[in-house]
């Protein structure tokens, strides 16, 4: 009789690499791998092969940077997405993509389950258990790390009772996690919210103070919304992403520090590095400022903040992103152009926009020849404009008028 199955998202790491013999003696299941490549960095065969080692019936790979570029990142740069106004969402943007591997190799498999290596205090256990129930609610979600209560040194232990290999290197105190959207960096020193980041907890950028003493620009070509070139070649979105996080990542640009608001209620300290996120998101507001009109920008800044925030809350896969993408996307329409952006000394600074929808005039902003506005017109336009103050401001003249007091007079 064969047993019910569990689709694990495996990253190779040693809670996962535990939770396969966990899940197996604890649970009675079968456990089928999954790893998905969104530009961490992995050898896919080496994480498969060790799943296999670990005790999994089936191991699946996939190699998502394209997918996570163009149906993930991208919307979200359409929509400014940027959590409490500075984490461009690097984790939060993956964690629905690997969900939706996971759900469609349990319908592969048969699996009855679908598990993830999750914490119960981090923001990824609401992510992943959120895809799976927007996706299929059929589904039970397992989460071992939040049942057996294992310090990292009985894990270890656990590990080599089942002949599990575990690297044999001095843990980092700080835990990471990389996509091709940033670097994410916590613990350690880094839970003192006091103390300065040490050098030693960035992996993707130099220090400015190290970067170099010219400044580099680059030019990103966008299509509605989308970049789709950089410095004059047509580039697929995951491809450019990836040379802008070097090139950027030389400049200093992208370093993020972070008090954050978890989902669960705790405040973290997260350091965060987002090159190519950081020079995107400058170059992409700064393409809508040309060719959108005030009041869809403003409008539009609202709809980014409860997107962002439905993105950190794991809710990729609800009605409501689908409602707000049908908003952004008729925006993004006349977004079409050139941006050259300055990287110097770990800053990202708009320097040049051209776009042939742009609504910026010429002849309309000079003060120089050539001026074609009206100036007559504009006292009419002030007094049409300030009649509701004007009439505010006189009805509360009358009404201040007929409740004062007479002065007191001097004795």
């Amino acid at each position: 009789m064969s047993r019910a199955k569990v689709v694990l998202a495996y990253s190779g790491g040693l809670d996962t690499s535990v939770a396969i013999p966990w899940l197996r003696e604890e649970k009675g299941l079968d456990v089928v791998a999954m790893t998905v490549d969104v530009g961490q960095p992995v050898d896919l065969e080496t994480v498969r092969q060790k799943a296999l080692a670990s005790g999994a019936v089936a191991a699946y790979v996939a190699d998502a940077k394209r997918e996570f570029a163009d149906e993930f990142v991208a919307p979200a740069l359409r929509a400014n997405v940027l959590y409490e106004g500075v984490y461009p969402l690097s984790t939060a943007l993956a964690r629905p993509l690997i969900g939706r591997h996971m759900v469609a190799v349990a319908r592969q498999e048969g699996a009855s389950f679908v598990a993830h290596g999750c914490t119960g205090k981090g923001n990824d256990q609401v992510r992943f258990d959120l895809s799976t129930t927007g996706l299929a609610p059929d589904l039970r979600v397992i989460a071992p790390a939040r049942e057996w209560k294992m310090t990292r040194e009985e894990e270890v232990a656990y590990a080599a009772r089942h002949g599990i290999p575990v690297e044999a290197t001095k843990k980092s105190p700080y835990s990471t996690d990389e996509n091709l959207w940033g670097r994410s960096v916590e613990c350690g020193i880094l839970e003192d919210p006091a103390i300065e980041p040490p050098e030693e907890v960035y992996g993707w950028t130099t220090s400015p103070l190290a970067a170099p003493e010219a400044p580099a620009y680059v030019t990103v070509a966008f299509e509605e919304g989308r970049p789709v070139g950089l410095d004059g070649r047509p580039l697929p979105f995951h491809q450019l992403i990836e040379q802008l996080n070097r090139t950027a990542g030389s400049q200093g640009v992208g370093r993020i520090d972070h008090l954050e608001s978890r989902v669960v209620g705790i405040k973290s300290r997260e350091v965060y590095e987002c090159p190519a996120a950081t020079v995107l998101l400058e170059a992409h507001r700064a393409l809508e400022a040309l060719v959108l009109p005030r009041d869809v920008l403003d409008f539009k800044r609202s709809v980014e903040q409860r997107y962002a925030n439905l993105v950190y809350d794991g809710l990729w896969f609800s009605p409501l992103r689908a409602a707000l993408d049908g908003f952004v996307g008729p925006t993004q329409t006349r977004v079409s152009g050139d941006v050259s952006v300055k990287l110097f000394k770990g800053k990202a600074t708009v320097v040049g926009r051209r776009s042939p929808h742009s609504l910026y005039q010429t002849a309309l902003a000079t003060y120089s020849t050539g001026d074609t506005f009206r100036p007559e017109m504009s006292e009419g336009f002030i007094y049409v404009w300030g009649l509701p103050a004007r009439t505010w401001a006189a009805v509360e003249g009358k009404d201040a008028a007929a409740t004062a007091r007479p002065p007191i007079a001097p004795s």
